[in-house]
């Protein structure tokens, strides 16, 4: 009897945990992503507690976070991914996912690794911030690489007698997808909705947060105003851009030899010595230069 008693007890204790957790996600609202994009899968697989977090403790970050996290999605073309309050608690949700991995580890073989738990709920923390910030590399690099392209084909069109719109708009129609695709056609839909072209071409700046783009933009607005002819700016400025293009390539092809001074160092000169010491101390051993018993015995070994 005090067995079922003990049973129902700790039967009604978890059911009790399981109905107050399901209370917790319950009161989470369902977010509206009919117009957003589809998380990463690293997002996905935590959403639940990304939800969770945000409509519990959202209100607890700072405005100068979120703006300044804002901004980092924006250049890392994931604003319309996460929200910033998302992206803010997805870094707490980390930490605590891998704090978590590491102590049941731990107690599952009988070690205390909590210090090792710690630093890992640390890396955890600054993941999603490392994986933004090779994400707007990697998209920047990608608009650098096809913004000479789209400049040519801009100046194309404006000289064959076209505006700046409706040269942006054949760039966009004549190009593959990629992210300087993209941020043009945003430009073309800001410029419809009755934004001025400036204010558009900004943003395009703000946005990819790169000084070529930005550079690109302040010659465009200032030619604007002045009523001086685009066609040769944007052709000097695709020159340019590919001027600066090959030199960082000369100067990342410089710079290789002086990167592989330390694997050549730490692991191709050691093996190197121990190949050319092993030969020359198995001829010193077989011409009886060297008699040291001990040196003989491992060479000789195990025959």
């Amino acid at each position: 009897m005090s067995m079922l008693l003990i049973s129902l007890a700790i039967g009604s204790f978890v059911g009790l945990m399981f109905w107050q957790l399901w209370m917790v996600f319950a009161g989470v609202p369902i977010e509206d992503r009919q117009f957003m994009d589809r998380p990463p899968m690293g997002f996905r697989v935590v959403w639940p507690f990304i939800e969770l977090w945000v409509h519990y403790f959202g209100k607890y970050f700072s405005e100068e976070s979120i703006n300044l996290t804002s901004i980092k999605l924006k250049r890392g073309g994931v604003e319309y991914t996460v929200s910033a309050k998302q992206f803010l608690a997805s870094q707490f949700v980390s930490a605590l996912v891998f704090f978590a991995i590491l102590m049941v580890i731990g107690l599952s073989r009988d070690l205390n690794i909590l210090p090792f738990a710690l630093a890992a709920a640390l890396g955890g923390y600054f993941y999603p911030e490392l994986w933004l910030k090779e994400s707007a590399q990697k998209r920047a690099n990608n608009i650098l690489r096809a913004l000479p392209f789209y400049l040519d084909i801009i100046t194309l069109s404006v000289e064959s007698g076209s505006n700046l719109t409706g040269g942006i708009t054949q760039a966009v129609q004549k190009s593959a997808d990629s992210p300087l695709r993209r941020e043009f056609s945003r430009v073309l839909r800001d410029i419809r909705a009755g934004r001025s072209r400036a204010e558009a071409m900004r943003d395009l700046a703000d946005r990819t947060g790169t000084l070529a783009i930005q550079n690109v933009v302040s010659s465009l607005i200032q030619a604007e105003r002045t009523g001086a002819s685009i066609g040769p700016l944007l052709r000097a400025q695709s020159e340019q851009l590919r001027t600066e293009r090959f030199q960082k390539a000369e100067k990342l092809a410089m710079e290789a030899p002086v990167k592989l001074l330390g694997p050549l160092v730490m692991f191709i000169f050691p093996c190197t010595f121990l190949v050319l010491i092993f030969l020359i101390l198995s001829k010193a051993i077989q011409s009886d230069v060297i008699t040291w018993a001990p040196l003989i015995w491992a060479y000789t070994w195990p025959g």
